[in-house]
């Protein structure tokens, strides 16, 4: 089946989508955007998304281009016009579009893109497999808890890490603290068992997952702490794992050259895929009600 996407207005088959070149996402990655999962043809913390798509536009600047009810209609048909049951819908907003200046003008009529496409989700907690994660030098701008499309270090991170076998690349500051992942946020297992994150500022993105696994955690109580934590401790951590809309909660088994822990997903991460897992079905269940 051919795929949809939705431009300014229009369901149009995806290879036909297009926006003007004088985009300014296009000229100065000026836009936001939000990827959120789909199972079973319904969106997963879809309010969560929508906080931070809002939050995301009042730090640009920039106005939303319709109310909350319109654009999650649009992500539903989206949704359903490409028949995905399990998988994910891609909405972005730029600016606008107007002849190449840094400076812009108020009153732009925004662009609203949105796509879905169908993504194959794990079943089974205890099956799945753990990853490689490389360090690299976190060089991004310094407002990365914005959700924008100015990802361009991050594509560089991850590439690199791809063409050296890893999953990921775990960013890291320079005073050697783990900040997040190049899609995603990083995680370990300290030796007590708690689950260690870093705090929510400008350095770290907002994960909608990251909020939802935390308060997951807490709910099956597994302590969580919220602080930086060093590469050398990530080293020697019982676990690490990392989680995305698209990653889930995905374990970690080596950092760089070192394996962590017994180099097997470890059992408060499987928990914690688990404990996701069941709550995206329940939440699909709830929706449907």
């Amino acid at each position: 089946m051919s795929r949809v996407a939705y431009v300014n207005g229009r369901y149009l088959p995806h290879g036909r989508a297009r926006v003007h070149i004088d985009d300014r996402a296009h000229n100065f990655a000026d836009g936001v955007y939000e990827v959120i999962l789909a199972v079973d043809g319904r969106m997963v913390d879809e309010e969560g998304h929508m906080v931070r798509l809002a939050r995301s536009l009042r730090e640009l600047d920039m106005p939303a281009p319709m109310s909350d009810r319109a654009l999650r209609h649009i992500m539903h048909q989206t949704i359903a016009r490409n028949r995905v049951k399990d998988g994910m819908v891609y909405l972005q907003v730029n600016r606008g579009t107007a002849p190449r200046n840094h400076v812009y003008d108020d009153g732009l009529t925004p662009t609203v893109v949105c796509t879905a496409r169908s993504v194959a989700l794990p079943r089974d907690a205890d099956a799945a497999p753990g990853v490689k994660v490389v360090t690299r030098p976190d060089n991004r701008w310094e407002r990365v808890d914005i959700k924008t499309v100015s990802l361009l270090p991050n594509a560089l991170a991850k590439t690199a890490a791809a063409r050296e076998g890893a999953y990921e690349a775990w960013l890291v500051d320079d005073g050697g603290f783990v900040t997040e992942c190049s899609s995603s946020n990083a995680w370990i297992v300290d030796r007590d068992g708690r689950v260690v994150t870093r705090p929510l500022g400008v350095d770290i993105l907002p994960g909608v997952t990251r909020d939802r696994v935390i308060a997951l955690a807490r709910k099956n109580g597994i302590a969580v702490v919220e602080r930086p934590f060093s590469v050398g401790e990530a080293l020697n951590a019982r676990e690490a794992f990392l989680t995305s809309t698209t990653s889930f909660v995905k374990p970690v088994t080596q950092i760089d050259d070192t394996t962590i822990g017994n180099g097997h997903p470890g059992a408060t991460t499987r928990a914690l895929l688990s404990a996701y897992l069941d709550f995206t079905r329940r939440a699909s269940v709830a929706d449907a009600a």
